[in-house]
This record gives structure tokens, C-alpha cells and sequence, in this order.
């Protein structure tokens, strides 16, 4: 029998009343692993399973009969991505073949909190390789260690961003909830085409130490699940301060106890929301979506300022690749630094291997942006700090901040993608359209969650509302409000490709 769309409080209500035990649960979803992420439709979302896992989960159900539960987490089984430390047998690889073996000595701070709320880390994603960034003309969802994950929807599509298996097995019901890792887009853009939920939390909101990342201005780490509930429950698990990610001292200062309490089904009422139009115009049917779904959140009782402009950056421009190939070239020298078990030692190393190991590592496209990364200088460099300071001017004062000031805002809604999911092509590459709003909060290091919006020809289409720092409270209640009101998600049924 497979495992139910449970969420985090159905999980909950089956544990209390003896329906369903956490070893029980977690051995369903190893069983539908094994049956449709590595044979039938080969989803490869997931990179690993945990050995230790149906373990893990009798010990905590025994905590259970003697009275004890550690949180609203507790039992219930989570998937992290590929590039998050986890201090047991599983590898940390970002994908990278060049990495395996490399067995973390702890854990990084998010699995930590998952652990510590009960949660059962119930496997690895897998990623785009090095969150994407290894080519020039990457592939979403590909790894030389993992393969292509598949867009469970319609499986030639592509699954998007770099938590792409992540997304996908949330959708495919191969666990309850997922981690995430974003720089821009490789949480929302996934969520997107997975017709899930994701959150990328305000930049220092969720501890990135023991994670490897790309440009610490943007990182962060975030939950996606099915539900703005479940997300809202496991972000609510991940923040606190953490003395090796500086960031987070400012944002254990603005954390919620706990977010749920923001899942108001009336939030909308009055709230006021800006149309961010420079993100449309890329796809008809993602624009009529989109706009059915902001004519649905004034019926809800938002008030709907159409149109404002959040951000003139594009996704993946000149000055944010900049930054990206300066942060990847620190970021992986300090990761690989400190891990003895990597294999490599620097990205100079990296380089080399996977020179070495060309037919294994790079079969389809190559390492042009590794090799851009190597020749930066580090992060004192004036170049460095002058593009990361306008990144900053234009992604907040003359970009979300001032939209949200100008028009009295309370959030900006948009398409999260510029159109529905494109042919996967490795060789070619990604066919990605200009459109979507993944940029303007990655680039100020603001919160941004993607909801269910809807389909165009059976692929998902998200909507997204996104503000300032540290605006989850509302972000979360304007989206479960709508998540509430439409109810459009449906699960997948893996179509091999979409009817002629």
C-alpha cells in the first residue's frame, strides 16, 4: 500500500491514535523509493537513502510509548538536499562525483534542528551539480553522481533549480517535507514546477554552516513540502542563532516562535498587494494564470496595485554571475578546506579532477564556470565589494524597498516562472525565458514562497508573494489563505511526456 499525502498534523493524529508508527511510515517510503525514484517512471530525486533511517524512527516511536515527543516533527520523515552536512553515513557531494566518500564528521545546523525536533532525515536529494553553477550551459536537475531527475508531472520536463529533487520528491510523495537550498531561484523556481510549496527564508533566517553554498549574500537554506501548513512547521524547526553563520544573530532576533500561528484563511482581507508586470509577458498560459489567481486574491479582499515594479535585475545577470563567481570560488575553498574527506582540497583541485575524469563527470556540458570562479580574486577584492554593494542598491533601495514604500505595500505577487516547464536537454541546456521573480528577493535577501497557482497542459505553474526582511509571518498567511481558497494542487501521474 502506498503512503498516504499525509501532512505534518495528519502524520501526527495516525501516530497518536496508533494507526500508523514513524518505522512504518518511514519503511513506505522506502518502499515507493525503491519503486518509482530508482525503477518505473526513475524520478532520481533522491541521492541517497539513510541506512539508519526505519532505525532512527523505532527508537523515536519508542520515545513516543514512554510519553515523550520531541515536537510537532517528531517521527515524520524529511529529505535534505545534497550539499547539507549530515554527521552520519551519508555523503555530502553536491552532486559531484568528486565528492563521494565525503562523510561530514557533524551535523550541519539545520539537520541538527530537524533531528532535535524528531524529525527523521530520511535520505539525500539529489541537485544540480555545485547548485548549478559548474557550466555556462547547465542542465536543471543533473549530477554526474545522480543523474537527471525527472519532473514527475510530465517526465521530459525539466524538475528546474537546483533542489530540483528536492521538489520532486516532494510531489511524488517519497517523503512528508523537504530542505532546500537557495542563491536564486533553486527553491521557489522547483516549487514551481512541482506544484509545491516552497520558502526561501530572509537571508540569515536559517543557518547556512555545514552547507555548501555559492554567494553568501543571497544563500540560505529553506523547507518545501505540499502545504503552506508543513512548511510553516518545519521553518519554524530550522531557525535559531548559530554561532558559525554570523548572519544569524540578527535573525534569531526577528524569528516567530512559531509560524503556524500566522495560517489565517482570512489574511487577505485588506491586505495590499503590488502586481510586479515586469516578471509576466514570457508565456500566455502563465500569465492567465496568474492573473485568474490575482483576480482570486482580490475576491479574498486584497487590495491589488497593478501594476508596480519590484526590480530591474534580470535572472542571472551580468552583475549577479559576478558574485556568484567570486562567492563559489570562497565558498568552495572553505568547504572543501575544512572537510578532510572530500577528496579535493580547493576548487583548484576540483578543476583537475574533473579534467581528470572528464568522460565520467562531464559527458553532456563542461566546467566553464568553475574555471571563471578560479581566476577571481577573494572576497576583498574592490571589484567583489563593488558588485555585491550595487547588487544591494538595486535589489532593495531602488527595488523591493522602494515598491514596498512607494505603494504602501504588503507583499508583491508574481508569477514564480516565466512560463511551465521546458524539454529537459542536457546538451543543449536549459531553455530558460527571461520571466519570473526569483531574482528581486534573491538579490536583496528577502522572503519569497511559491504556492500552487494551477496547470497549463498538465505542467504546474506557482504563484509567488514576496517582501521584506523578514516578512515570513506575512508571506505565509497571504499564501495559505490562498492555498486555502483554491485547493488546486493535485499529485502527479508521471505522463512520459505531454499528448500531441
Amino acid at each position: 500500500m502506498e503512503p498516504p499525502e499525509f501532512t505534518i498534523a495528519d502524520a501526527q493524529t495516525a501516530f497518536d491514535r496508533g494507526e500508523w508508527t514513524a518505522a512504518g511510515l518511514v519503511d513506505r517510503y522506502l518502499t515507493r523509493i525503491r519503486q518509482i525514484d530508482r525503477s518505473g517512471p526513475t524520478l532520481r530525486s533522491m541521492i541517497e537513502v539513510n541506512p539508519d533511517a526505519v532505525a532512527i524512527a523505532e527508537a523515536l516511536d519508542a520515545e513516543r510509548a514512554r510519553g515523550r515527543t520531541r515536537g510537532p516533527l517528531h517521527g515524520v520523515p524529511i529529505v535534505v538536499k545534497d550539499n547539507i552536512d549530515t554527521g552520519d553515513t551519508m555523503a555530502t557531494t553536491a552532486g559531484s562525483l568528486a565528492l563521494e566518500g565525503n562523510i561530514a564528521s557533524r551535523d550541519a545546523f539545520v539537520a541538527r534542528k530537524l533531528r532535535d525536533t524528531g524529525a527523521v532525515i530520511l535520505g539525500k536529494t539529489n541537485m544540480s551539480e555545485w547548485g548549478y553553477l559548474r557550466s555556462t550551459r547547465p542542465c536543471s536537475g543533473w549530477s554526474s553522481r545522480g543523474g537527471q531527475v525527472r519532473n514527475a508531472y510530465v517526465l521530459d520536463r525539466s524538475p528546474l533549480g537546483s533542489s530540483s529533487g528536492s521538489a520532486v520528491a516532494v510531489a511524488a510523495n517519497l517523503c512528508i517535507g523537504a530542505i532546500g537550498a537557495e542563491v536564486d531561484g533553486s527553491i521557489v523556481r522547483p516549487a514551481s514546477s512541482s506544484s509545491i510549496v516552497g520558502l526561501k527564508p530572509t537571508v540569515g533566517l536559517v543557518s547556512r554552516a555545514g552547507a555548501i553554498g555559492v554567494a553568501a549574500p543571497q544563500d540560505t537554506l529553506g523547507p518545501m513540502a505540499r502545504t503552506v501548513a508543513d512548511v510553516a512547521t518545519v521553518l519554524t524547526a530550522l531557525t535559531g542563532f548559530d554561532e558559525h553563520d554570523p548572519a544569524t544573530r540578527d535573525g534569531a532576533k526577528h524569528a516567530a516562535p512559531d509560524y503556524r500561528r500566522f495560517l489565517d484563511p482570512v489574511a487577505l482581507r485588506g491586505a495590499r498587494l503590488g502586481v510586479a508586470r515586469e516578471c509576466f509577458g514570457q508565456h500566455e498560459g502563465t500569465d492567465a494564470l496568474v492573473d485568474d489567481a490575482v483576480a482570486r486574491l482580490a475576491e479574498l479582499g486584497a487590495q491589488i496595485v497593478d501594476p508596480v515594479r519590484a526590480s530591474s535585475l534580470p535572472f542571472f545577470g551580468d552583475l549577479e554571475v559576478e558574485l556568484f563567481s567570486y562567492g563559489l570560488k570562497a565558498s568552495l575553498n572553505g568547504y572543501l578546506g575544512s572537510h578532510p574527506g572530500a577528496g579535493v582540497r580547493s576548487l583548484e583541485e576540483l578543476i583537475a579532477f574533473n579534467e581528470q575524469n572528464a568522460s565520467r563527470v562531464m559527458p553532456y556540458f563542461g566546467q566553464e564556470f568553475l574555471e571563471q570562479a578560479q581566476s577571481k580574486g577573494d572576497l576583498t577584492d574592490a571589484n567583489y565589494l563593488r558588485v555585491a554593494a550595487e547588487l544591494r542598491r538595486r535589489g532593495r533601495d531602488e527595488g523591493i524597498d522602494k515598491a514596498m514604500r512607494e505603494h504602501r505595500l504588503d507583499a508583491i505577487v508574481a508569477p514564480t516562472e516565466g512560463s511551465p516547464a521546458f524539454v529537459i536537454d542536457p546538451v543543449v541546456g536549459d531553455n530558460i525565458l527571461p520571466g519570473g521573480c526569483s531574482t528581486p528577493p534573491a538579490v536583496a535577501g528577502y522572503p519569497h514562497i511559491s504556492v500552487p497557482a494551477g496547470y497549463v497542459r498538465g505542467l504546474p505553474v506557482g504563484l509567488s508573494f514576496f517582501a521584506g526582511a523578514f516578512q515570513e509571518p506575512k508571506i505565509i498567511a497571504y499564501a495559505y489563505a490562498f492555498e486555502q481558497a483554491t485547493q488546486v494542487r493535485r499529485p502527479p501521474d508521471f505522463a512520459p511526456t505531454l499528448p500531441s
